[in-house]
């Protein structure tokens, strides 16, 4: 069924393709047509045409009795990573933070009510979520996404946060929505954030906003510790430091980046 507000100018056939992509996930690697068409909503015959297709440019191939994606996909995510610029401004920071703590480190970006993971360096630990780019989890419940949602306006916020989370995980947490304004105002007045196995068991880390030139909130980084491992008091009087030293040389550098005029062709008189 086409969708319904959409303008004259939309492209059913391209949306329909991505809600195919979109049905795939950790916990369904693999789908049958059936699946496939009872998870988007989609005719069997449509999912199928879309299957094909998506098989025949190499995002999709035939496996167990379905369908699985590809790493190709991996492609439309790292074209958004590069478009950025911020990868490669941020890399060596964040292997200077990794090797520094002996954490993993991550920078990620808010998208409705989740992060996503676009850039990260990672150390090897036994860890009860596995993470790497493109992932998602429910922003709330991590260091990254609260200093991302306090960095937004308390309505616009919660306005976000009754997006539904397509991370597919059931955080721990899940606090009133007084509690919510009193955690994002305690980001807003410390300017960093922290979680303690609010997610998932193990898991606590500690984050803060990364900004453009012009003051802005543009993404967030973290350093990620496990509970057994790293103490509260160790990730904020030792690690988080580093990490606000981190957040801003990282930001002097995008300032410096924006601040560069981009070449343009010169075009004879």
């Amino acid at each position: 069924m086409p969708r319904k507000d959409t303008g004259p100018d939309f492209i059913e056939a391209l949306a329909r393709g991505l809600d195919v992509i979109k049905a795939f996930g950790p916990r369904q690697r693999a789908m049958t047509l059936t699946e496939v068409a009872t998870a988007t909503g989609l005719a069997r015959p449509t999912a199928r045409r879309i299957l094909l297709t998506l098989e025949e440019l190499g995002y999709v191939r035939a496996a167990e009795g379905g369908f699985a994606l590809t790493p190709r996909v991996l492609e439309l995510g790292v074209a958004y990573v590069h478009s950025m610029g911020l990868w490669e401004i941020a890399r060596p920071h964040l292997e200077q933070l990794s090797a520094l703590t002996r954490e993993s480190c991550s920078i990620a970006q808010l998208d409705g009510s989740d992060i996503v993971y676009v850039a990260r360096v990672a150390v090897p630990k036994i860890v009860t979520l596995s993470v790497s780019i493109g992932t998602r989890f429910p922003a709330l419940q991590t260091s990254l996404g609260k200093v991302l949602l306090a960095a937004l306006p308390t309505a616009e916020a919660d306005a976000v946060l009754e997006t539904p989370s397509q991370s597919g995980i059931t955080p721990r947490w899940r606090p009133s929505t007084e509690e919510r304004h009193a955690a994002l105002r305690a980001v807003r007045a410390s300017g960093w954030a922290v979680t303690d196995e609010q997610l998932a068991p193990g898991i606590r880390s500690v984050a803060a906003p990364l900004r453009d030139g012009h003051g802005k909130v543009i993404a967030a980084i973290n350093v990620n510790a496990h509970s057994a491992e790293t103490s509260m008091e160790r990730l904020t009087e030792e690690f988080l430091p580093a990490l606000l030293r981190t957040a801003g040389a990282i930001g002097a550098d995008v300032a410096l980046h924006e601040s560069i005029p981009q070449s343009t062709s010169q075009v004879p008189a």
